[in-house]
């Protein structure tokens, strides 16, 4: 018997990904197919299964559009193929999101939905914003009004006198070309001009402006700051809130471009941090890793004395084929294990292995150092797990201390030669603040396909340990920032305190 399709109508929330339900995380984890809008994050599709679809389905003014009667063919003709289908929308599907069209189209097919509701835009902006929408000194009620109809012949729809008399807030959504015709209705329906205004541009994204102004003040507010839809507009007495509440500007990385330069999950891992303290992560990936074959190790894991891990990466992928082989971390057996800094360690405890020694310092050479300051290496086989374009100064040292030393690659990087135009333009253009370098490989890769010069005339570079200066300084690229502790935190946090 064939499998029923079904349609998950997702909220995506207001901007930020980590902003949405665990519901709806769990929905796009599922799916087989994901149709989304242009307001929904596209961080969340990297929860995606990898063999997922994913469907753009922008919806607006423009030839990049798409009608909402294709949209809803698309959820039908997947969800009756028997696939999982989530219509991903930006904020709420209840609010202003034409999910009643859709609902009804899927009805009349006879197709299965559930609902997963997320954080509308009002409710994103106003928090980032520090705006309380129902401040209990000055509103008790809140409207949200459609600022898209302010053109349309059939205004009747919207009661401006009704809106001009409230007393409470307002909150227009997709109101952004329409404010002057707003304004006008509402002035002359007698709101008064002082009322305060809070124009909320990319809410709660790192990219997050607020302007207030009066309602008298509103009319040429967009072309005159230069701003963008998207945008929510808080009118009433609440949008005169204290600016100090408005904390999100108040992150360390606030207003700070950071490039990162990573493979994409790391560059995912370090985009969160940065974003977390209020930052914009820009995300370019120059490599990508492979693991490798390291069976015929794993068969002889019981006859090491020592197994030493130098990446989080090495060691996932050494669990992982540990599993094939049908062994857990009982094959470890009576091995001391050692891991090169706290990321590597966090792993291993996934596993459920503490490692034994972890350097105060996470280099390679400090990790040689611990173990040879640790314990007598003489006689004593040793295992390293590493990437295949690990250096050899490791295995050297703990040679030279008398080790039996067998470096074993469990994964591999390779270079990723993308189209560099988008982040040449924003160098250029001063957009970028920071350039990091979480590696010497990633380092090479990248200035393989941008001139040093152009980062250094117009960016400064971190760098997260020796290694990669070093290998910084050889490709000609000054090194503004070394993190002292070398992690993607210490980096993160070493940029925090160079700002």
């Amino acid at each position: 018997m064939a499998r029923q399709g079904i349609v998950y109508i997702v909220g995506a929330g207001p901007g930020r990904p980590d902003l949405i339900t665990i519901r709806g995380l769990d929905a796009i984890k599922q799916a087989d197919c994901i149709i989304t809008d242009r307001l929904a994050s596209h961080g969340l599709l990297r929860h995606a299964r990898p063999d997922a679809e994913v469907i753009y389905a922008p919806k607006g003014i423009g030839h990049a559009s798409i009608a909402q009667s294709r949209i809803n063919e698309l959820m039908i003709q997947r969800a009756m193929e028997g696939k999982v289908v989530v219509r991903l929308k930006g904020g709420d599907p209840s609010v202003f999101a034409r999910t009643a069209e859709e609902l009804a189209a899927l009805l009349t097919a006879g197709i299965p939905f559930q609902i997963i509701p997320g954080v509308t835009a009002a409710a994103g902006a106003a928090a980032y914003a520090g705006i309380m929408l129902t401040d209990r000194r000055f509103a008790s009620q809140v409207v949200f009004v459609t600022g898209h109809q302010a053109e349309d012949k059939h205004e009747g729809q919207i009661d401006w006198s009704k809106l001009a008399n409230l007393d409470g807030t307002i909150v227009l959504y997709m109101a952004a070309r329409n404010l002057k015709q707003i304004a006008g209705h509402l002035l002359a329906k007698g709101l008064a001009g002082s009322t305060p205004v809070a124009i909320i541009v990319n809410a709660t994204l790192p990219t997050q402006k607020v302007i207030r102004c009066r309602l008298d003040q509103i009319r040429g507010m967009f072309s005159e700051n230069e701003l963008e839809p998207p945008a929510i507009i808080i009118i009433g007495q609440v949008a005169g809130a204290d600016p100090r509440l408005e904390w999100s500007c108040r992150l360390p990385l606030s207003g700070r471009a950071i490039l990162i330069t990573r493979d994409q999950q790391g560059n995912s891992e370090l985009a969160s941090i940065i974003e977390d303290n209020g930052g914009r992560a820009i995300a370019f990936e120059t490599v990508r890793t492979r693991p490798l074959p390291i069976i015929a190790t794993i068969a002889k894991l019981s006859s090491y004395d020592w197994i030493v891990f130098t990446s989080r990466r090495g060691v996932g992928s050494f669990f992982e084929q540990l599993h094939v082989s049908d062994m857990d971390a009982r094959a470890l057996g009576r091995a001391h294990v050692a891991a090169i800094g706290p990321a590597t360690y966090q792993a291993l405890m996934q596993f459920g292995i503490k490692a034994d020694l972890v350097p105060q310092q996470y280099t390679t050479i400090a990790l040689a150092r611990a173990l040879i300051e640790s314990a007598d290496l003489r006689g004593r086989r040793i295992l390293l797990i590493r990437s295949e374009l690990a250096d050899e100064r490791l295995e050297s040292a703990l040679k030279a201390a008398g080790g039996s030393v067998e470096q074993v690659a469990a994964y591999t990087s390779e270079p990723v030669n993308g189209d560099p135009t988008a982040i040449v333009n924003m160098l250029r253009s001063g957009q970028v603040d920071w350039v990091t370098f979480a590696s010497s490989y990633q380092a090479r890769v990248f200035f393989q396909q941008i001139e040093p010069q152009l980062v250094n005339s117009n960016s400064r570079v971190a760098s997260i340990g020796p290694q990669t200066s070093a290998e910084l300084a050889r490709l000609g690229v000054r090194v503004d920032l070394e993190a002292g502790t070398h992690t993607i935190e210490g980096l993160v946090q070493a940029i925090i305190q160079a700002n």
